[in-house]
């Protein structure tokens, strides 16, 4: 059976967004995409790359007929833009969204759904530092994982057509309970973001005999600390909406951090290399 969207509405359409319409409609497997957003200038360039059909900053009318709406704000935004735009939604219109927290997403928006339409939970694990229409890009998804956090509540069949969706973007396809998935992203995903801004938030600051120490960075450090380029405010929401996750894993990266100053400060020089040898050892086995 032929895959096909006939109106697909996509709220929010920078990288992750406008990627998905780029694969979609290289597959042929959309037949319309308009494009919502409150940046006007975002819109236009979507629209002239040739990522919508047409664009409106009214999420109200931007989703009437559509048969799938997908939504890639910040994650603090979305049950909001979900409350927003229910009204206008056709029946039988499935939802779906792209935020990398997903427990209160999902509880807050399936409540919100009217009768005959559904919420669908996503997690696209693919993106990169940029952001904007301009930075999407039809192959964002291939070969890389999406997680679909269904509950009890979510209906089969709108389970499956995102399912296709994803598999059809390239992406492996594979289904967790919210909570679990928020508590595995709070460790290697949400949690690294935040050791990369802090690492370079406190070299930033450093006072050492007025320098500027970061003038003086190369490869590693710049390597280690990409991801600290990434969207303040979208890392500040995930922050606060996975807070609690987030907060344990902070922890327990804390404890590890101060038994690595332990070491150090005893000149513990077994204990150092078993540490890092450790640490190689399953950084190594992500590689292979």
């Amino acid at each position: 059976m032929t895959f096909m969207i006939n109106r697909l509405a996509i709220i929010g359409v920078g990288l992750i967004g406008g990627s998905l319409a780029r694969v979609l409609r290289e597959a042929g497997a959309v037949r319309s995409v308009v494009g919502i957003g409150r940046s006007l200038a975002n819109l236009e360039e979507a629209l002239a790359l040739g990522i919508c059909d047409e664009i409106t900053q009214d999420a109200l009318k931007g989703v009437e007929g559509a048969d799938m709406v997908f939504i890639s704000v910040p994650v603090c935004a979305i049950p909001a833009v979900v409350a927003e735009i229910a009204p206008a939604l056709a029946p039988g219109c499935i939802v779906t969204d792209g935020g990398s927290v997903k427990a209160a997403i999902v509880r807050e928006c399936e409540a919100l759904m009217p009768a005959g339409c559904h919420f669908v939970g996503g997690h696209p694990i693919a993106g990169t530092e940029h952001s904007g229409a301009a930075a999407s890009f039809a192959s964002l998804y291939r070969g890389k994982r999406c997680i679909l956090t269904p509950t009890d509540q979510t209906d089969r069949a709108a389970l499956e057509t995102v399912d296709r969706l994803w598999r059809l973007a390239g992406a492996a396809v594979c289904a967790m309970e919210p909570g679990h998935h928020d508590r595995i992203f709070a460790e290697i995903s949400h949690l690294p973001h935040m050791a990369a801004y802090a690492l370079v938030h406190a070299v930033g600051t450093a006072d050492v005999e007025g320098e500027n120490v970061l003038s003086y960075t190369a490869g590693g450090f710049r390597d280690f600390t990409r991801i600290a380029s990434s969207d303040p405010a979208m890392w500040r929401d995930i922050a606060l909406m996975n807070r609690e996750a987030l907060l344990a894993s902070i922890d327990g990266f804390s404890g590890s951090l101060a038994e690595l100053r332990r070491r150090i400060d005893h000149g513990d020089q077994a204990g150092l290399t078993d540490f890092f040898t450790i640490a190689k050892q399953f950084r190594d086995g992500i590689i292979s």
